[in-house]
């Protein structure tokens, strides 16, 4: 049976090489668990839980396999050391799954300090569209191989909002357009329907808008699809390559 332990950092860079001058090709978030698959003094080479992504973390002390309870259900949410506002000790971002310890007014512990209750749902909870809150991404910095408020790219961007619902989205637009099955027409497009270019994707706000972690632009940025597909075939002469409804 795998033994899976638990990211207990808030961030946490998952590397291609074991440097850290190696490329950054995914983050785990705080509650994310992995298991190892090798090991020396400085380094781990892990497979993610939640997407078998794998790549190199520095070898730091981990929590053995934690059960959420809880998960961050806004951009970032504030730690602090009392339950109480006046010592931050640090933050949260969107998706990270806790363990709730002790509960105390509007506030809830778990390892790392107090958060406020209104800034997480409880672990089952589901939202009937699942890209309902993505706009709280707009003005993100784009960071390749970012997945939280600090910094996210396109496809972190997708799979952030599947994996707070509960569901399975693969972390890398190239499998992402494989996953998705049902192909959809540009003239039929609608809300929650994913666009596709040769390693990009963006999630389509409705049949006019789309939101997507930009490269060329730096951040996260609503733009309108017509816009965006002809700037992206000028500027990168990349043609979409699907639209996939989820």
């Amino acid at each position: 049976m795998t033994k899976f332990l638990t990211n207990n950092n808030p961030i946490i860079n998952l590397h291609k090489k074991p440097s850290t001058k190696s490329e950054i090709v995914t983050q785990m978030i705080y509650g994310d668990s992995f298991s190892i698959l090798d090991k020396s003094k400085k380094w781990i080479k892990i497979r993610i839980k939640e997407d078998n992504y794998k790549g190199f973390i520095l070898n730091k002390k981990f929590s053995y396999f934690l059960k959420p309870t809880h998960k961050v259900s806004i951009l970032k949410t504030k730690i602090y050391r009392f339950p109480n506002k006046k010592k931050k000790v640090g933050e949260l971002t969107f998706g990270s799954k806790l363990k709730v310890i002790e509960k105390k007014a509007n506030f809830l512990r778990f390892d790392k300090g107090w958060i406020s209750k209104k800034d997480v749902k409880s672990l089952s909870f589901r939202e009937k569209n699942p890209f309902k809150k993505i706009s709280i991404f707009k003005n993100t910095k784009y960071k390749w191989g970012g997945k939280s408020f600090k910094g996210i790219d396109c496809s972190a961007l997708v799979q952030v909002f599947f994996n707070f619902n509960k569901k399975y989205c693969p972390r890398d637009a190239k499998d992402q357009v494989k996953y998705f099955k049902k192909n959809i027409k540009l003239k039929n497009i609608k809300k929650n329907d994913l666009i596709f270019w040769k390693g990009h994707v963006a999630v389509a706000l409705s049949n006019k808008k789309l939101i997507h972690a930009y490269g060329p632009m730096k951040r996260t940025v609503i733009m309108g699809i017509e816009q965006s597909i002809e700037r992206i075939r000028r500027t990168a002469n990349l043609k979409v390559i699907g639209i996939k409804r989820p």
